[in-house]
């Protein structure tokens, strides 16, 4: 059994919903990225999401795309991105780490090299924000002959046919884009998300996470009624850009953000 579906079993016999906080690589520079996903988890992090830094994110808001090219500034490369995880395992076994990002970075390096490197590191899941489940056969192959997880995303627009294409695809759980636009967006709806997410139920059995709009404590509870994971990005990757030169203030408030959210999510 995989990290994340240990962890998803683990947290459903205890009743409670997965946090997962999103962050960059390298930002705001990659000597932080290690220190900061050990603080994370301390501070009540069941996965941890790692963004590929990308110079054309073109899912993203204004927010990670400043995060990315602050990493970038960095020359912060797929490459490192595996070695900071292969840095994170040296003491942490047991934490499921999903890559997020582009296809362009991993088909560059080769489906197959990536899989193994990255396996090798210890990385479970790989979410490409631009890789449709139609074109995706050679690199799921490749991942799940490594035992990572390719995870996909689902959006309120998404239609029945094209969620089953997606679950047979998918492993380890299914990402929900609870808005439509960019990473970054502002108004969630909590009512609408509990209607798609028990559509996207009546069709897998995979755990749902849900992301975007979820900003703060109330509605990381809200959303934790709902869905089998929350997950935090932009309200996190905000307090690096404006906290970038200062990395124990950054490590804090996202420590301090990250246990707000998840003493509400287990009093939900």
């Amino acid at each position: 059994m995989s990290r994340l579906s240990t962890c998803f079993e683990h947290l459903k016999t205890a009743n409670k919903t997965a946090l997962i906080p999103y962050i960059t690589a390298g930002d705001s520079n990659p000597a932080i990225t290690v220190p900061l996903m050990h603080r994370m988890v301390e501070a009540g992090a069941d996965i941890i999401e790692l963004g590929i830094p990308f110079s054309d994110p073109m899912a993203d808001g204004p927010t990670i795309q400043l995060a990315c090219e602050r990493a970038l500034v960095h020359h912060t490369s797929l490459r490192d991105v595996i070695e900071m995880t292969r840095q994170f395992r040296k003491t942490d076994q047991k934490t499921p780490i999903v890559f997020m990002g582009y296809l362009n970075p991993v088909e560059a390096m080769g489906y197959q090299a990536f899989a193994q490197q990255a396996s090798q590191a210890g990385v479970d899941g790989l979410l490409t924000v631009d890789m449709p489940p139609e074109e995706s056969e050679d690199l799921v192959s490749a991942l799940k002959l490594c035992a990572i997880d390719p995870i996909f995303l689902l959006s309120p627009t998404t239609q029945i046919e094209r969620i089953k294409k997606i679950t047979k695809a998918g492993q380890g759980f299914l990402y929900y884009v609870s808005l439509k636009g960019v990473t970054g967006s502002n108004v969630l709806d909590v009512d609408d998300v509990a209607t798609h997410v028990d559509r996207i139920r009546a069709e897998s059995s995979l755990p749902i996470g849900v992301g975007f709009g979820i900003k703060n404590a109330a509605s990381a509870q809200a959303v934790s009624r709902v869905a089998d994971a929350v997950i935090v990005g932009s309200a996190i990757v905000k307090i690096i850009e404006n906290n970038a030169d200062d990395a124990d203030t950054i490590m804090n408030k996202i420590a301090q953000l990250l246990g707000e959210m998840r003493i509400a999510m287990d009093h939900s």
